[in-house]
């Protein structure tokens, strides 16, 4: 059964990020209809650009989403779709003219302004290359100067969530847990606070492996898909977890962006 299908047309003065991630998250409430198809137009600053985009869409019958800055462009598109029945959606008026009736205050008009190459920039991209460099406990030396230091057995996210973290602008380390290996002494040395401890289910583990080991072309039944080797790894990480008073979260069936949401909520007040 062929899927219904929307057009989209997204119009941007910067690179248009923000639209994308709602229409994601728009488009996951509707699995049967196909939203996929996206023409993106970042970077339009002016009248010139943006019209002949607005005559695409409308012979197209796409939907226009915006996320215009500049109040000259909103409206025109505003007065071309009102003008043409060309359907629009703006995500930034709405919220910027009530903050603005709020207070008082006129906004920038800044297109990339949430990008700017600032002080937070910087220290997210300082965060990523921490994360890179002290990922799966290549230099414990590294928990020392982490904000976070992720533990978990194989398979648990812990470099994903690593990166999606350091987004954020944490600095986060991370360890694989290994039965035979022995622990690194820095775990002794940093405060229970940083150190979180990942787990999940055997069944959900040993489907993660089995996918792993088939994506690189390797056979899926061994010792590393095996149920009770992968119970003894639990077993061994919810030691670990008690002897540094870890906390300890379920990634099953969570997305990184859940789990961080999570650790950050949970270790401001631990």
């Amino acid at each position: 059964m062929q899927k219904n299908k929307i057009n989209i047309y997204l119009v941007s003065d910067s690179v248009g990020e923000t639209a994308q991630k709602i229409i994601s998250a728009v488009s996951a409430q509707y699995p049967d209809i196909d939203m996929s198809d996206i023409q993106r137009f970042p970077f339009i600053t002016d009248e010139e650009l943006l019209q002949p985009i607005l005559k695409d869409a409308l012979h197209d019958k796409a939907v226009v989403v915006t996320t215009l800055v500049n109040k000259k462009l909103v409206q025109l598109v505003k007065e071309f779709s009102d003008r043409t029945g060309l359907q629009f959606v703006d995500y930034m008026s709405p919220l910027s003219e009530i903050v603005e009736g709020t207070f008082g205050v006129q906004p920038l008009q800044e297109p990339g302004a949430l990008h700017k190459l600032n002080e937070q920039y910087f220290s997210r991209v300082s965060a990523i290359e921490f994360a890179v460099r002290y990922d799966d406990g290549k230099d414990p030396k590294g928990f020392l100067e982490a904000d976070y230091v992720l533990l978990g057995v194989s398979r648990t996210s812990k470099t994903p969530l690593s990166m999606y973290m350091a987004n954020r602008n944490h600095k986060v380390a991370n360890l694989p847990l290994i039965p035979e290996v022995a622990l690194p002494a820095e775990l002794d040395q940093i405060d229970p606070k940083k150190i979180i401890g990942l787990t999940t289910t055997i069944d959900s583990l040993m489907d993660i492996r089995k996918s792993r080991l088939h994506s690189l072309g390797l056979k899926e039944d061994s010792a590393y898909t095996n149920a009770d080797r992968i119970q003894e790894e639990l077993d061994y990480a919810a030691e670990v977890f008690a002897k540094y008073n870890a906390l300890v979260i379920d990634v099953n069936k969570k997305s990184i962006e859940e789990t961080t949401t999570i650790i950050e909520d949970l270790t401001q007040n631990k």
